[in-house]
């Protein structure tokens, strides 16, 4: 049993029922708009496009309305697993980042409404992102490297969680949604709310949450700690969790912009499945401001900011109730967006961003010394037109300093040496195409360099870490991770129908990788005992990664059901090519075919996916075995008084298929398979 703050559960369980009170007695007018229906009309994808633009050439996923309803799960990395390109690092079902071309960590930008979200989710598998799905309105999965506005940490690509906390349209009247979900492996019960109104040139927000889960069920397996078999099992032990959390923010809109404000909280317990004896409890504040003026037929046409200030904290509590580590991270964020009117042919965007983060850890698992990161950047985008397509460069200076306080002066055990620094000048650049040919085809094309400056656990890294079984060791010489880009992809639609595909290679001339050293490091336990665990060092090598991704719908019946069949297949492939070895925890190939059915009310769906077996593993690791798994899904639509209500239920792995993840490391994916068969149902209240 969890202990927690009465004030946000007793919010969070309030919300739903305000909600249904005023949508069933609000005087409505016909000028108020609902929250669902003005999100809806925004097609727009706002990531990596500050020119406004509704297509880009770098393929991108979005998740919104019913499609993010059915998805939505209890972590970003669960909920995105499975679109093209995306995995997750499933650390069990608690701590899963998402994965995008088999790239993780700090090599994923993870942004809370297009600002940087402060964490330890890069430093270890066990810690969790401090987003919760259930209040967010709009997922935005850019894939590939978007360094040229977020920097080298969105190497891989870049997921934004859109909410709506700053209010950036306005509204008149009152909206708002609730949401309630029960069932699911993990016996989740959570309820979620928003509220949004306005009146003359204010518009506020509130929201607020509160989930519970139990330990996950899954297939009859036999767990393996060590290399050891333990008793078999139908649950992941100590894989609980209770969410809370909440916000409030307001805007003020003139005639040509906004500003706006918002301050919301994160509260997160949970339990760390390879420590089954320890929980961690986490918690994070966030302070943002955001605004945006436009001029017509000034130079400067239009003015974007955005700034904030994230206070994160978790401690790892061990099962005597002694907290044995904490570490916390104090961010803060600002960046600026200027776009000039067009210059002949070119339209553009020049921007500047400035980052400072404060890390420290203490306590007997800290392996990493007290940090600081501080980077600044300076980025341009132009954009112009050739005939009917649209040609695209850039280019992004950063400077980024990293500094270790190393060892106090009563250390009782020296590890980290004396305060160092070391400073990094990384510099990206791009060029893309989007060309369209006719009849609904549409090629796209993009190459780049892309540098990214060590991360601070990179450099300073030297003790044990739990999560991983290894003793990691930094390196304080590296230099910055350089790599080389190129993609290019084609996409028809043409009514309910389309096709899109895309293949990439990149290849890395300094990829840090964590390896195993061949060492073996004796460490005392909390027994006092003796025991061996592996080196790994970080380093930088060689490396390349290539893939496909292909997804389509074809629309095969109108009446009296609309019928869609959806298909797709995505795959990397992963090498060190400095050992010949495969990089470690890549997604293996997968296939998916659906079919999808609505009339009125009505829609429901059917889904397949099969993930081949992953056997291009390197020597420290072991196969995954294949695995198909079979879901289902069906949402019904009626009003009740002036609200609007989706009724939806989803059955995942109808055949109870034990199925592990190749993305996540050794030390747990012998102990978490992935869910076993499980029924989840809810409503969602909208006006």
């Amino acid at each position: 049993m969890f202990v927690s703050d009465p004030a946000p559960q007793r919010a969070a369980c309030l919300l739903p029922a305000a909600v249904w009170c005023l949508a069933a007695t609000w005087p409505i007018g016909a000028a108020a708009q609902t929250v669902e229906a003005a999100r809806a009309a925004q097609t727009m994808v706002i990531t990596g496009n500050p020119l406004q633009r509704g297509e880009l050439a770098q393929p991108v996923s979005v998740l919104t309305g019913d499609g993010l309803l059915i998805r939505r799960a209890s972590t970003l990395g669960e909920t995105l697993d499975g679109l093209p390109g995306v995995a997750s690092t499933w650390f069990g079902p608690n701590s899963n980042r998402p994965t995008i071309r088999g790239l993780d960590g700090d090599r994923v930008r993870v942004l809370d409404n297009g600002g940087a979200s402060v964490d330890a989710s890069s430093l270890s598998f066990d810690h969790a992102v401090p987003i919760d799905p259930l209040v967010v309105e709009r997922l935005e999965v850019l894939r590939g490297p978007a360094a040229l506005l977020y920097g080298g940490n969105a190497t891989g690509g870049v997921v934004n969680t859109i909410d709506n906390r700053i209010p950036r349209s306005p509204q008149q009247g009152l909206g708002g949604r609730a949401e309630l979900r029960l069932g699911g492996a993990a016996a989740e019960r959570s309820v979620g709310a928003v509220l949004e109104g306005g009146a003359g040139a204010v518009t506020w927000h509130v929201d607020a949450f509160n989930r519970e889960t139990s330990d996950l069920r899954v297939p009859l397996f036999t767990p393996v700690e060590d290399g050891t078999p333990l008793d078999p099992a139908t649950s992941v032990r100590n894989s609980q969790a209770d969410a809370r959390g909440g916000a409030v923010g307001a805007s003020w809109f003139g005639s040509d912009g906004f500003v706006g404000a918002s301050i919301d909280t994160y509260r997160n317990t949970y339990g760390v499945t390879v420590e089954p004896d320890v929980t961690i409890r986490m918690k994070r504040e966030r302070y943002s401001s955001a605004g945006e003026w436009n001029w017509a037929g000034a130079p400067v046409s239009r003015l974007s900011f955005s700034a904030s200030r994230t206070e994160y904290e978790h401690q790892e509590v061990e099962g005597t109730g002694e907290v044995g580590t904490t570490f916390t991270s104090t961010g803060d964020e600002a960046r600026i967006e200027l776009r000039h009117a067009p210059i002949g042919p070119l339209n553009g965007v020049v921007g500047l961003q400035a980052e400072s983060l404060r890390f420290s850890a203490l306590g007997e698992e800290a392996f990493v010394p007290d940090t600081r990161t501080r980077s600044t950047a300076a980025f341009l985008l132009e954009e112009m037109k050739l005939g009917e397509g649209t040609l695209s460069a850039g280019l992004r200076t950063e400077r980024v300093q990293v500094e270790s306080s190393g060892d106090a002066a009563d250390a009782e055990d020296p590890r980290f040496g004396a305060a160092q620094r070391r400073s990094f000048s990384p510099t990206s650049a791009s060029l893309s195409a989007l060309w369209p040919l006719g009849s609904g085809f549409s090629i796209n094309a993009s190459a780049g360099r892309t540098q990214r400056a060590p991360a601070y656990y990179e450099l300073y890294a030297n003790g044990l870490h739990i999560a991983t079984g290894a003793f990691e060791v930094g390196d304080p010489t590296l230099g910055v991770e350089s790599s080389r880009h190129v993609e290019i992809g084609t996409s028809w639609k043409q009514g309910p129908n389309s096709l899109k595909a895309q293949i990439f290679s990149t290849r890395f001339s300094n990829f840090i990788s964590l390896d195993a050293t061949g060492r073996n490091i004796d460490v005392v336990g909390e027994d006092g005992a003796l025991s061996s665990v592996p080196e790994y060092a970080f380093r930088g090598v060689s490396a390349r990664l290539q893939g496909l991704e292909v997804e389509g719908r074809w629309r095969v019946a109108e009446l009296p059901w609309a019928l869609d069949l959806l298909a797709g297949l995505d795959g990397v492939r992963g090498d060190n090519r400095d050992t010949g070895e495969p990089l470690p925890r890549i997604a293996p190939y997968r296939v998916s075919a659906g079919v999808e059915a609505a009339q009125g009310p009505w829609q429901l769906g059917a889904g397949v996916r099969y993930a081949a077996e992953q056997d291009r593993v390197p020597s420290s690791d072991v196969a995954t075995p294949s695995y198909t798994m079979l879901n289902l899904w069906l949402t019904w639509k009626s009003r009740l008084a002036l609200a609007e209500t989706t009724w939806f239920a989803r059955a995942d792995n109808l055949t109870d298929e034990l199925a592990f993840s190749s993305s996540s490391i050794g030390t747990i994916r012998g102990l978490a398979p992935l869910p076993g068969r499980s029924a989840t149902a809810g409503l969602r209240i909208a006006f």
